[in-house]
């Protein structure tokens, strides 16, 4: 197609519905177009196409049999019935997860705070709002998990108290108390038994040493780790680069890439990963 009707914003649209439902697109490469220009929307490569075939043939039966229980999106913590604490998680990796577990054979379950994505196909969505309600839904499916990828960005502090009213401004500004919120993945940590946990960690400085700390403090199976400071990768964006850190020291780098890219790269590392663990 004409490389302006490849990124106009409807097909583009479009093309990340078909994504969040599992469908696997190859994307037009660059090169000479039929109108006489550069740009993207040659068809790809034969080699590219049956590449790609064959490896999501490949890819589909290699974690049925398991249960995945996955969290995405940020949490809100509300200060009164106006305003509330947040982050800039879009959800879009975690949902990226899901559609790709479920497409390699999984039962998926997708615990997810609040997004603007459309859910998966056949993925079991549970939404909420709050930490301590993603607290409450992740521990009453966490029996029923094998494996458990932690992707949602939960806030990490919340209001000591809330106001039943709208707070007015004023001139003298106001302070604001904050206490923690459940720390969910140590809490899941100490429970995990057999089963592999797997944390993300979005970093802006000592971005692998904080990440291994992380790892070890939290007895994580794996760690997924950006650098959020880095432009056009991580929040609110359709691709990612990662680096993927083991509990044995091992580190492997994800280059830039779509994020249903990344997403089937970390569960490469989960299948190698349960393989091991027999």
């Amino acid at each position: 197609m004409n490389v302006n009707m490849w990124s106009h914003p409807t097909v583009q649209d479009n093309i990340r519905k078909l994504r969040s439902q599992g469908v696997n697109i190859i994307d037009p490469e660059e090169g000479y177009l039929a109108e006489g220009i550069m740009g993207k929307g040659r068809l790809a490569g034969f080699d590219k196409i049956v590449e790609s075939a064959v490896k999501l043939t490949h890819l589909q039966q290699d974690l049925k049999g398991e249960t995945i229980l996955i969290t995405a999106g940020p949490t809100c913590e509300d200060i009164g019935p106006v305003r509330y604490i947040s982050n800039r998680s879009s959800g879009k990796m975690g949902y990226q997860l899901a559609a790709a577990s479920q497409s390699r054979g999984a039962q998926t379950i997708l615990v997810s705070g609040p997004t603007h994505l459309d859910p998966p196909a056949k993925v079991e969505l549970v939404t909420v709002r709050s930490a301590s309600e993603m607290r409450e839904k992740v521990l009453q499916n966490w029996s029923r998990s094998s494996i458990l990828v932690k992707a949602a960005a939960v806030v990490d502090f919340k209001p000591r108290e809330f106001s039943a009213q709208k707070i007015k401004k004023n001139l003298q500004g106001r302070c604001l108390d904050l206490v923690p919120t459940p720390d969910i993945l140590s809490e899941l940590g100490r429970q995990k038994g057999d089963r592999i946990l797997v944390g993300f960690a979005a970093e802006t400085e000592k971005v692998l040493e904080n990440a291994r700390n992380k790892l070890k403090e939290k007895n994580l199976d794996l760690i997924i780790v950006n650098d959020v400071t880095q432009e056009g990768i991580g929040f609110d964006s359709d691709a990612n680069a990662v680096t993927i850190l083991t509990r044995d020291g091992k580190e492997f780098n994800v280059t830039k890439r779509s994020k249903r890219e990344v997403a089937n790269e970390i569960l490469d590392y989960i299948v190698a990963l349960k393989n091991r663990h027999g």
